[in-house]
């Protein structure tokens, strides 16, 4: 086995540019296969790190400002969402909306305790908020049913809110304490955080309280309703076209009028994604693929031009009494070491740039205004999957590198003497 290596180091060491670029494609393919899934893996799981705490049939709509002139009213028109819309999501379609419920809004109040105070966003949620939106329990309870029915003066406080009001290590918790905003006093039932504590800046208090207390009326910020049956991206499409004229016929806007209100299907959105991952996946996988073939034959190449430089000494071999099995072994072996020490290195550098992009840039935010996405995250690939690409490359090496040898150990001596 000594005399083996012996042999192979040799041959390496006569041929040390040959080798080198051969190593170099091996490696290249390895080291951009574990590049590539790293980045493809960064987009999925944003994604899923995004919609995880979200419910993913959910459907949200907010008012925008008409851009076509409809039924003799000019376009510019600003839509004012009410209660009766909340009522027609809920009743217009029995065969697609599970739950309907809204938000409303008062920006700009002042929650003060004691000599702490925070510049705040009320929202006046209904119970199922925390099933649709990213804001989750960290201490007491959520809005419930009779908080609703009963108009209570109660609040649920953002985490990092709470925090300032209270201290960080409260010398009591901020559940059952009463906290003034304006001239009305609001006992704290719970607190809650979101995703990545994307924004800290808003309370949370029963629906109809804040339209009550702040004199809304009817109107409404934004319409929350979940979803079901719709498990195409074209039914998705029509429901929301059908929607689209449910809320047109009550605001006398074109139905076809995009801007009038605004929508984001999470469901369609969902169903979107699958398809783009898909693609990714898929993607990568042939762009790697290809890599790693262009390293096969570079293999297969240096394979096939040892064998012809070596025929001669081979013919000698063979006529001195060695078997082709030896032949045949060590050219194999040859193929073997080239594949797996530079498709290693290929690894070893593909995992480790995969570490460094997650370190620099695991955990990429885009604000977009009212709401704020994870949009890279974790760009990093299972050892799993890396260690079976250089397997995989390894025995494609030693095909490549066992039919030269075949080729080689079927010469006759006397032919492979006679060969230049």
């Amino acid at each position: 086995m000594i005399d083996l290596f012996q042999e192979i180091f040799g041959t390496i060491r006569r041929n040390k540019l040959r080798t080198l670029l051969t190593g170099f494609a091996v490696a290249w393919g390895i080291f951009m296969l574990i590049v590539l899934l790293g980045a493809g893996n960064g987009l999925i799981h944003a994604f899923e790190e995004s919609s995880s705490s979200r419910a993913l049939n959910s459907i949200r709509v907010s008012p925008g400002w008409t851009s076509l002139p409809y039924d003799g009213l000019k376009e510019g028109r600003r839509i004012r969402m009410q209660n009766k819309d909340v009522r027609a999501t809920a009743t217009a379609f029995p065969d697609h909306v599970l739950k309907a419920s809204a938000t409303v809004r008062q920006t700009g109040v002042t929650i003060s305790y004691g000599g702490e105070y925070i510049t705040n966003t009320l929202y006046g949620v209904y119970p199922d908020y925390t099933q649709i939106e990213v804001a989750k329990p960290v201490e007491g309870r959520m809005i419930n049913d009779q908080d609703l029915q009963e108009r209570r003066k109660v609040i649920v406080l953002h985490q990092k809110g709470a925090e300032v009001l209270f201290g960080k290590k409260p010398t009591a918790s901020p559940v059952g304490q009463y906290v003034k905003i304006g001239n009305v006093m609001y006992r704290v039932v719970g607190v809650f955080a979101d995703q990545n504590d994307q924004d800290s800046g808003y309370s949370l208090i029963p629906f109809t309280t804040l339209q009550t207390i702040y004199l809304k009326g009817e109107e409404l910020h934004r319409i929350l309703f979940t979803i079901k049956d719709l498990p195409t991206q074209e039914a998705n499409l029509a429901f929301e076209a059908d929607y689209r004229k449910v809320i047109a016929a009550n605001h006398r806007f074109d139905p076809k009028d995009y801007s009038a209100i605004w929508t984001w299907n999470r469901l369609r959105q969902y169903l979107e994604t699958q398809t783009a991952k898909n693609a990714i996946h898929i993607a990568i996988w042939v762009i790697g693929i290809f890599t790693l073939l262009s390293g096969i034959v570079g293999v297969s190449n240096i394979m096939l031009i040892t064998v012809r430089e070596r025929t001669h000494e081979f013919g000698i071999r063979k006529a001195l009494g060695a078997k082709p099995r030896s032949i045949l072994w060590l050219i194999i072996v040859e193929s073997i070491f080239i594949t797996t020490l530079f498709g290693y290195i290929g690894m070893v550098a593909g995992i480790g740039v995969t570490e460094w992009m997650n370190l620099v840039a695991g955990s990429q935010v885009m604000d977009a205004g009212e709401f704020k996405e994870t949009v890279f995250s974790n760009p990093t690939v299972d050892l799993g999957v890396a260690v079976q690409a250089t397997l995989t490359l390894v025995v494609a090496g030693t095909l490549a590198g066992f039919f030269p040898a075949r080729k080689a150990v079927k010469v006759s001596p006397i032919e492979a003497l006679r060969a230049d």
